[in-house]
């Protein structure tokens, strides 16, 4: 069954839910980006808390008006509208007060989503209106989902993700470096309200699927794993949006296997997947490559003390340098240096008393900076270079 699902075979209706959280999570990722990289990770997760009173007042107003309340697109109004408040609060208490950011993020975070809590409750309450499923506005639902409700996301999504193309400058400017993109021209506070602005209507529009409390995790996670994968900002922008992406499709296949499990949670659960497999086998920044890296660099110390050892006829006592000595061919199994082990072992020494000159000359300072004690000197120094320490060496030193 699950196949079918991520194949697009479940029928109809679970075929729409499924494109349009895979483009939902596209836009989640390559909006995320921008947030993560400025360090406004936290501001997502008060606009999405902040939707929850709109949604609550959405649904009494349109019961008023005479509906049943649950119209998806008068919900994700009331839930924008609010949202952009909790915004300006945020913006107006972190400028206008001495909060910190960090400290009115929270105050509008727990009060809006106290308030949407108890419109919530006071919802249940009434006798009008269809209340039934309001509360997966919380976590997220895919099941009952209409295919004018898809069609809504799925559209979103795209929009959001063609504005993130449009504005990749700009933004990536603005939240590397602000002071830079002003004096380049751009306008950072047009450009800043243009991302919150994205980072809204993500949230607006993954209400539905991912839920208002897990929608942040759908603009994080994605970048956060990303970062792992490059340094280059189009290709962590482009890689969050694959990971966003893919994190919709399966999460949406899986809950359309489980429709008892709520949908954000299992979305969210796959980007972490994504995430941990990023954390540990990404080659540049990965545990995996940063423990390799040590080891190389681990036996290349070793490595480098025991040929000095040999070099000035000292014993090794070292377990590991015995063995990695071995392994190499430099030493035989009763620790003896082989023809080989002696010939690296003099340039060893010869590389180490050059160092040690290099050093105390000034005119050599910058060279000297970069050597790391293991790498040969005739790969930082020119000939002539070699040369003149060679000069300065006793006879019996340099050879």
């Amino acid at each position: 069954m699950l196949f079918e699902a991520l194949t697009l075979q479940l029928g109809y209706n679970a075929t729409l839910v499924t494109i349009g959280a895979a483009l939902l999570g596209v836009a989640a990722g390559a909006t995320g980006t921008f947030l993560y990289v400025g360090k406004r990770a936290l501001v997502s997760d008060a606009i999405s808390h902040a939707t929850l009173p709109g949604v609550g007042l959405a649904f009494i107003f349109m019961v008023l008006l005479g509906g049943d309340g649950r119209f998806l697109p008068g919900l994700l109004l009331g839930s924008a509208l609010s949202a952009a408040i909790g915004l300006l609060c945020v913006s107006w208490l972190s400028t206008r007060t001495r909060l910190a950011e960090d400290a009115a993020i929270g105050a509008v975070l727990s009060v809006f989503f106290g308030l949407g809590i108890v419109l919530l409750t006071v919802i249940q309450t009434m006798s009008s209106g269809r209340q039934a499923g309001l509360e997966t506005f919380l976590l997220g639902s895919t099941a009952g989902m209409l295919w004018n409700d898809a069609v809504i996301i799925a559209t979103g999504g795209a929009l959001v993700l063609a504005l993130v193309v449009l504005l990749r400058r700009p933004m990536t400017l603005v939240a590397f470096d602000s002071e830079f993109a002003a004096s380049t021209g751009i306008d950072v506070r047009r450009t800043d309200l243009a991302m919150m602005g994205l980072a809204l209507a993500i949230t607006v529009v993954g209400l539905k699927i991912v839920g208002l409390i897990l929608i942040v995790a759908l603009l994080i996670i994605p970048a956060v794993a990303a970062r792992f994968w490059s340094d280059r900002m189009g290709s962590v922008v482009g890689i969050a949006g694959a990971i966003g992406g893919a994190s919709g499709w399966i999460g949406a296949a899986l809950s359309a296997t489980a429709p008892d499990l709520p949908t954000g949670p299992i979305i969210v659960l796959v980007a972490f997947g994504f995430f941990a497999v990023s954390l540990l086998f990404a080659p540049g920044r990965g545990v995996l490559a940063a423990v390799l890296r040590h080891r190389r660099f681990q036996a290349r110390v070793h490595v480098r003390q025991g040929l000095l050892a040999l070099a000035q006829e000292q014993p090794i006592y070292e377990g590991l340098t015995l063995r990695l000595m071995r392994r190499a061919g430099l030493i035989r199994a009763d620790g003896v240096a082989t023809e080989a082990g002696r010939a690296k072992a003099a340039r060893a020494l010869l590389d180490e008393r050059r160092w040690q000159l290099l050093r105390a000359d000034p005119r050599h300072e910058a060279a000297a900076a970069r050597y790391d004690g293991l790498t040969p000197l005739e790969t930082l120094l020119t000939a002539d270079q070699i040369a003149e320490l060679d000069r300065a060496l006793k006879p019996e030193a340099a050879t």
